[in-house]
């Protein structure tokens, strides 16, 4: 008997949960101090095409091309609202959007709407806390609401915040922000800070936070940590985030001699809406000073005898668009923007391949949660454990990914705006609903990789085939499209 998409949601989430604890027990760390440590990486705004061994964008990220030489990559990662606050809300609660209510990005103008994680929502670090890892927390973290009063626009709110004790989710070492973009002159909390004692650093972020990330994993005289006990470690880099000019020039001078057409390949880059040169070379720059430190953190681990039993993971929370289609930036449907990095390694545990998984982010929390052996996922968890397909199992595997952009956290989230759509292995699909005009998107990834042919008017069977699972992930994540989708499809 057929099940709907929502059923088969729900019973994958639950049926393949103990299939990859049982995978794990022969790994002899179903008990906590066996448990594999953790380290999670994220950079902001780095495009999946960013990563040198891709050959996409031609870019130097040597620490990258050898981890993914050492693990598992998944090219069919998508970041299913490409915008800051939610991607991070969504990795950490294992819910879409309009389930955690993070579904914009977080800062005094989206307070009033209840817009920011909330103290009582029990989420990836409280779980790993609670069952026996110290976690510490390193950079950005873009979720609690600012103490600044409500402002009318997003332009002029206040999106910057201390994050007290309370408010941080089992995480016992915090050296980190809410948000900023001070690349060059960063400012952080440390884990006793008060409020008023934030300290700034006069040094390029990503290579400060790697010494703290080096510190942690060291921990000399158990410093920072319960050396008995496993660890999981969450570093949120904000390069390459805009302003992208604040890059230490050792990068820049990398792309030396290479020309904007050299530099910026991609041909859906219209000609009259290129990004300056300068910001291409300091975009590139930027991945490259992250993959330098990145570098460190990696060879940190090996030569603390850490490589085996730690799990490492790379990802972004999304991509950024640079000149393609004419746009800059993130929060669109093309894989410029919602397509993002993930790789994951765990010697002899997880073979090194590719996948083609389509891997969503809330899939990201119970997945690793599953590869520790851990079986404590939260009640209300939306996204799915395919730990097995990691250590190559085999499981049932989704036919698509849900696509969502909501214009704004106010009147809209009631009535039928913005975008929703899936990607398939095959192609893109976007229902996009603005200024009370409705517009069909439709691409084949396959045969137009820079997706610059619109072929919705010519596939209408496929147009309703696709339909048909947007409105399946809609009632999924209880998205207010799902009760207007006789106004929007």
């Amino acid at each position: 008997m057929a099940i709907n998409r929502r059923e088969f949601l729900k019973k994958s989430t639950l049926a393949f949960g103990g299939l990859s604890l049982s995978k794990l027990s022969k790994f002899g760390n179903d008990k906590p101090s066996q448990r594999p440590n953790i380290v999670f990486v994220f950079a902001d705004q780095m495009r999946r095409q960013a990563l040198g061994f891709t050959h996409q964008d031609p870019v130097h990220t040597p620490n990258l091309n050898r981890f993914a030489s050492q693990g598992l990559y998944m090219p069919n990662t998508i970041s299913n609202r490409p915008l800051c606050s939610p991607f991070r809300a969504m990795m950490v609660t294992g819910k879409f959007p309009y389930c955690n209510d993070v579904v914009t990005n977080c800062n005094s103008s989206t307070t009033k709407y209840n817009n920011y994680l909330k103290k009582t929502e029990r989420i990836f670090t409280d779980v790993l806390s609670e069952n026996g890892y110290n976690v510490g927390y390193i950079g950005k973290w873009h979720m609690d609401p600012p103490t600044a009063p409500d402002a009318t626009d997003w332009r002029k709110a206040e999106w910057g915040a201390f994050v007290p004790p309370e408010r941080r989710h089992g995480i016992d070492f915090w050296h980190a922000y809410n948000d900023h973009n001070r690349h060059d002159n960063p400012y952080y909390w440390t884990t006793h800070a008060k409020a008023d004692e934030k300290t700034v650093i006069h040094e390029w972020s990503p290579r400060h936070e790697a010494g703290v990330a080096i510190d942690y994993i060291e921990n000399r005289n158990g410093k920072h940590r319960n050396s008995d006990k496993p660890f999981a470690l969450f570093w949120s880099m904000n390069p390459p985030h805009p302003p992208f000019h604040e890059v230490p020039q050792e990068y820049l001078d990398r792309y030396d001699g290479k020309a904007a057409d050299e530099l910026l390949n991609r041909p859906n880059v219209p000609e009259d809406h290129k990004p300056s040169h300068q910001n291409i070379k300091n975009y590139l720059a930027m991945v490259t000073g992250v993959d330098e430190q990145f570098g460190r953190l990696l060879d940190t681990l090996k030569k603390n005898g850490l490589h085996e039993n730690t799990i490492v993971v790379f990802t972004a929370d999304h991509g950024e668009m640079m000149g393609s289609h004419g746009l800059m930036g993130k929060n669109y449907w093309y894989e410029e923007s919602s397509g993002i990095p993930f790789l994951i390694r765990w010697p002899g545990k997880i073979n090194q391949r590719s996948d083609n998984l389509l891997f969503n982010v809330p899939d990201m929390m119970p997945t690793l949660l599953g590869l520790t052996g851990i079986d404590d996922v939260p009640y209300g968890v939306q996204g799915t454990d395919y730990s097995p397909i990691l250590l190559g199992e085999k499981m049932t595997r989704p036919d698509s990914s849900l696509y969502m952009r909501t214009l704004k956290p106010s009147d809209d989230f009631g009535t039928a705006k913005g975008g929703r759509g899936v990607r398939t292995h095959t192609h893109t699909f976007v229902i996009d609903w603005n200024n009370n005009e409705k517009t069909y998107y439709l691409f084949n990834n396959e045969t137009d990789p820079y997706q610059m042919n619109n072929i919705a008017d010519q596939n209408p069977a496929l147009v309703k085939e696709l339909s048909q699972k947007t409105k399946e992930w809609l009632e999924y994540t209880d998205d207010p499209w799902f009760y207007k989708w006789d106004y929007v499809s």
